[in-house]
């Protein structure tokens, strides 16, 4: 089946925010996802929370690598106190839009439903700050919402995201190099290779598997009903944004000249989005069935990264 990029929704909430920052100057959001180095592999987590990224691999470990991918740069600030935290991202925002996140999404209530922590990361950007909101473009679909000042402190704390530090932002974006996106993708496949091989930065829970492993106990889990919030986890995000993040890996290596990785990114992307229907369903089964066929997908596209392509520099 031939390969045809997406285009659409979906929970990219960092890229959507870097490409807002960088304004005219911003590369698509599938580069600057891709050059995170996120999409080269699967984990899952301490055994239990599955994630269509590359094993040991949260979003901050891929920030700055990104930016730099892509000619960029930018000031990371973070820690203090809500007030010394609200007081500085006042006076950034004062200079221009701010960068910041993680948050805890579940704290942010303009999103329907949602009345408290809920243990997933978001970013946003922030235009304004008063006494009373923090004004923000929301990239899950809310432009100038305007947030309690309260709320976004809570959601900024982050104390139920995984990782990164409570109040961080980013300011001062400054592009210090022109990069084609072919150019910033190539730049970025020895880390995609590392990322395949599972060689993670940090200490990773008990219990934790990637790639093939993590694919097939995936699978083992979804055959036994997929409980404890699986099914959930995997239908209204995991499944999401893992098939759009290959979509656009693929894209990303077929413009670099890896035309046999981008071949496997692309498989990668239909099996994994062939998951949603059989999992809303519960056709557990057929859920199982396409987590097997990517279990080996791994291992080839580390392959096909390793071996010198024709056509690439």
């Amino acid at each position: 089946m031939r390969h045809t990029p997406y285009v659409g929704s979906g929970p990219y909430c960092y890229a959507n925010s870097f490409a807002m920052l960088l304004g005219e100057h911003a590369p698509s959001t599938a580069v600057i996802e891709v050059a995170t180095g996120g999409p080269f592999g699967m984990q899952l987590v301490g055994g239990k929370t599955v994630f269509f990224d590359a094993y040991g691999w949260n979003p901050e470990l891929g920030f700055d690598q990104a930016l730099a991918a892509i000619g960029w740069t930018s000031t990371v600030s973070a820690g203090g106190d809500a007030a010394q935290a609200l007081a500085r991202l006042a006076d950034a925002a004062a200079q221009g839009p701010v960068w910041v996140g993680p948050l805890e999404m579940g704290h942010l209530r303009h999103h329907p439903e949602l009345t408290g922590p809920i243990g997933a990361d978001h970013f946003v950007v922030v235009l304004d700050v008063t006494e009373q909101r923090v004004l923000v473009h929301d990239p899950h679909g809310y432009p100038y919402v305007q947030v309690p000042v309260d709320d976004f402190l809570a959601a900024w704390r982050a104390e139920t995201v995984d990782y990164g530090d409570p109040y961080t932002m980013r300011t001062d974006f400054r592009m210090v190099a022109e990069v084609a996106d072919a150019d910033a993708i190539r730049s970025i496949v020895p880390t995609a290779i590392r990322r395949l091989s599972m060689r993670a930065e940090s200490t990773m829970p008990p219990g934790s598997l990637g790639n093939g492993e993590a694919a097939e106990r995936v699978a083992q889990m979804v055959e036994a009903g997929a409980g404890d919030g699986l099914r959930e986890h995997l239908i209204y995000f995991a499944i999401r944004v893992g098939a759009r993040r290959l979509s656009d890996t693929a894209d990303c290596l077929l413009l670099a000249g890896y035309v046999e990785a981008a071949e496997i990114a692309a498989a990668q992307a239909r099996l994994v989005g062939s998951m949603q229907h059989p999992m809303v369903v519960r056709d557990f089964p057929a859920a199982a069935a396409a987590l097997r066929e990517l279990a080996p997908t791994y291992d080839r596209l580390h392959a096909a990264l390793v071996r010198p392509q024709p056509g690439t520099p």
